[in-house]
């Protein structure tokens, strides 16, 4: 069983700190330990990368407020969020995020920082060692459990990934669910106030610039698919930011994703391949159906659209496009970054993802039927 208390007292104990500032993130907190505990079926396995999950991110916290009292200078940091990228998993998201921060003057959120985002202690400034080695051991771990994550998600502990990673330590982002068979806790973190999880994501980004200054003036590009279900949130937290939202049929995608989920449940819990197309084929209908409403209400005008069919076939001109959209010069040297980028991550560099929809109890019919509007307007 997964214990609150116990849970922050082992986090204490790791960091050596008591202060945890703002303690908003108990609830959501309480509201996850209960659903993984009634409904999780976790393994011992799991339990115990479950326990490290819930006690690293608190450690951090930890870390993180401690640093600020004794550098108040870290609230000073002027981060510029500068685009968003949202849209269904398995669009090509990740591959556009890392495309888009490689781009001079450009920067994202690392996995080894979103892992651990306070250094270790005695760590060099700008020199994490042994923050990237645990989040090697972690892919390493994670491939030799399910080593066909290789071919669904490049996973390198410098590349730029999800902020949905920080936030799930915090208890509000798709993460939790992604990681864990949670339906109660997706149930109730529909009708929860979020908001308090962008507000300490704003400070984490100030903290993580001013742990390496080289990012200062370079401008942010975030990525998830938690921003499809709760745009809003993205977009008031950030409202500078451009909202670029990714498409692909999801006759492709929802499969696609289904079968990753069916993997890292893997990691840590004993679920049926029917049971994880029964649960996620209704919550991604969900999730845009809630997105279709939200984008109406943001604007247009703070959207920008990116089709994978057009990324395959020319990567470089969708780039540019939204690099323009947020103020990056189209020159020789942005041409030359995005090149090197493109030419050291092919798809065939990675494994094939081989996945069947019938595995998981999901036909193509079915999928037509609940993405309707979705493919009228977009894919169509």
């Amino acid at each position: 069983m997964l214990d609150r208390e116990t849970l922050l007292q082992q986090a204490r104990n790791r960091a050596g700190l008591e202060d945890f500032g703002d303690l908003w993130f108990l609830e959501p907190m309480d509201q996850f330990l209960q659903s993984s505990n009634c409904e999780g079926r976790l393994t011992p396995d799991g339990c115990a990368a479950t326990t490290e999950v819930i006690v690293k991110g608190l450690v951090s916290r930890l870390r993180m407020v401690d640093d600020i009292k004794h550098h108040p200078e870290i609230r000073d940091e002027k981060v510029e969020v500068a685009g968003i990228i949202l849209g269904l998993p398995r669009t090509g998201s990740t591959i556009f995020q890392r495309l888009l921060a490689s781009a001079p003057g450009m920067t994202g959120l690392r996995w080894y920082e979103a892992q651990n985002f306070a250094p270790f202690p005695g760590e060099e400034r700008g020199n994490p060692v042994e923050r990237r080695a645990y989040a090697q051991a972690m892919i390493d771990g994670w491939l030799e459990l399910a080593p066909e994550l290789a071919s669904i998600h490049p996973l390198d502990p410098d590349a730029p990934d999800e902020e949905i990673l920080v936030l799930g330590q915090m208890f509000v982002s798709t993460m939790v669910e992604g990681m864990n068979f949670v339906p109660a806790f997706t149930r109730w973190l529909n009708g929860y106030d979020q908001s308090h999880g962008h507000e300490d994501l704003k400070t984490i980004l100030q903290y993580l610039q001013w742990q390496d200054p080289a990012r200062r003036g370079a401008k942010w590009i975030l990525k998830s698919p938690s921003n499809l279900p709760y745009a809003e949130l993205a977009a008031s937290a950030f409202p500078d930011a451009l909202l670029i939202m990714t498409h692909r049929d999801p006759l492709q995608t929802v499969p696609s994703y289904v079968s990753m989920q069916a993997a890292l449940y893997k990691l840590s819990a004993t679920v049926a391949d029917s049971e994880v197309g029964a649960f996620w084929l209704p919550r991604l209908t969900e999730w845009m159906r809630m997105f279709e409403a939200a984008r109406a209400r943001i604007g247009e005008h703070r959207f920008i659209d990116i089709d994978y069919r057009e990324v395959g076939r020319d990567p470089m001109a969708q780039a540019q496009r939204v690099l323009s959209r947020i103020g990056i010069p189209v020159d020789n040297r942005l041409e030359a970054a995005l090149s090197e980028f493109l030419a050291g991550n092919k798809r065939e560099q990675r494994p094939m993802h081989d996945y069947a929809p019938e595995r998981f109890g999901l036909d193509e019919e079915t999928i037509r039927h609940a993405f309707a509007s979705y493919r009228e307007r977009y894919i169509l």
